[in-house]
C-alpha cells in the first residue's frame, strides 16, 4: 500500500486470537480516514485512492481476517468481521473517522458505526452488499455448502503474482479495472507458496466463498437503525438475484437502502460496476474529502 505524506507504518493487531493486519499513513491528527476493503481483496486495493487523497489526512486501511496479510479462520459471520473492525480501531486509538467501506468493507463498517457510533463522524458505504430486509428474516442460501460456491473452485497458485494478473486482465469485469489497481489486487493478493513454488492465493478460494456466505448469518438491520451520522450510499446498476449464476459487476445492494439512515443518501453511479474504486479511484477520493462527487 502506498503512502501520503511521509512513512507508512504496519500494524498487527491480535483479535479473537489471529494476528489481524492494518496500515497507516498521513498525518496524525489530521482528520482520521478508515479504509474497509471488498471480500477476496485487501488494503493494497486502495492505493489508487489514496494517491489522490491530501496529505492531511491520517489513514487506516485494514486487511480482514483472511485478507492480505492477516491471520485466517474458519468460517465466520460479518458481524464477527464487524466486531474485528471495533477491535483494531480501538487498538489504533481511531474515532470520528470517515468509514470508507467497499462491498463486504461497507457492510461492516455500517454495521461497526451500529455498535460503537463513535468511532466514525460519516459513512461512504460503496455497494455495501446490505440486501432488503426479508432477506435476513427468512435467509435461503444460494449455495448447500461452501464447495459448492463458483469462488470455491478458484484457481489458487500461479508461477508469481504477475502470472496471476495475466490470468485476470482480459477477463471481464477486470477490464474495466484502473490497470495500476490490478497490478495492485495482484501483487497483494498473494503469498509465498509453503514449498517454495511460485505463489498461492492471500484468500484462499474456500475462504472467499465462505466470506461471501456468510453475509445471511448476520440481520444487520436492528443494528444499523440508530445510525445518526451522514451516510453516502454509492450504488452501481443492480444485479439479478434470481440469476442462476453472480455476476459480480453488478451491484447486490438495496436500493432503498439510503432510506433506513435517518441522515441517508444515495448515489446511482449507472456508469460504473460494483467494482467503483477499481474503475473510479478519482471518484471515491472526492467523496472523502468533499462528502459528494
Amino acid at each position: 500500500m502506498k503512502s501520503i505524506g511521509g512513512e507508512l507504518k504496519e500494524h498487527s493487531i491480535r483479535v479473537d486470537g489471529l494476528a489481524l493486519k492494518a496500515y497507516e499513513t498521513g498525518e496524525p491528527g489530521g482528520q482520521q480516514v478508515v479504509l474497509a476493503h471488498a471480500t477476496g481483496f485487501h488494503a493494497g486495493c486502495w492505493s489508487k485512492v489514496i494517491d489522490q487523497l491530501p496529505s492531511d489526512l491520517h489513514v487506516f486501511a485494514l486487511d480482514a481476517r483472511g485478507h492480505g496479510q492477516s491471520e485466517s479462520s474458519e468460517y465466520v459471520t460479518w458481524g464477527r468481521h464487524a466486531k474485528d473492525v471495533i477491535e483494531v480501531l480501538d487498538a489504533l486509538n481511531v474515532q470520528d473517522a470517515i468509514a470508507v467501506g467497499h462491498s463486504m468493507g461497507g457492510h461492516c463498517v455500517a454495521h461497526a458505526c451500529g455498535l460503537r457510533p463513535d468511532l466514525f463522524s460519516r459513512l461512504v458505504l460503496i455497494d455495501p452488499v446490505i440486501f432488503a430486509r426479508e432477506a435476513y428474516r427468512e435467509p435461503e442460501a444460494f449455495y448447500a455448502s461452501i464447495d459448492e460456491h463458483p469462488v470455491a473452485r478458484r484457481k489458487e497458485r500461479f508461477d508469481s503474482w504477475e502470472a496471476f494478473r495475466d490470468r485476470l486482465k482480459q477477463r471481464h469485469p477486470y477490464t474495466l479495472w484502473v490497470p495500476e489497481i490490478l497490478d495492485d489486487y495482484c501483487r497483494g493478493g498473494v503469498t509465498p507458496a509453503e514449498d517454495g513454488n511460485g505463489v498461492v492465493l492471500a484468500c484462499p478460494a474456500r475462504v472467499e466463498a465462505a466470506v461471501y456466505m456468510g453475509n445471511f448469518d448476520t440481520d444487520i438491520y436492528p443494528v444499523i437503525g440508530g445510525i445518526e451520522q451522514p451516510v453516502q450510499v454509492l450504488r452501481a446498476p443492480t444485479a439479478n438475484l434470481e440469476a442462476p449464476e453472480m455476476d459480480f459487476a453488478a451491484s447486490p445492494t438495496w436500493p432503498e437502502l439510503w432510506r433506513e439512515f435517518p441522515k441517508g443518501e444515495d448515489f446511482y453511479l449507472s456508469d460504473l460496476t460494483h467494482f467503483i474504486p477499481m474503475q473510479d479511484p478519482g471518484l471515491v477520493a472526492r467523496f472523502i474529502v468533499g462528502g459528494g462527487a
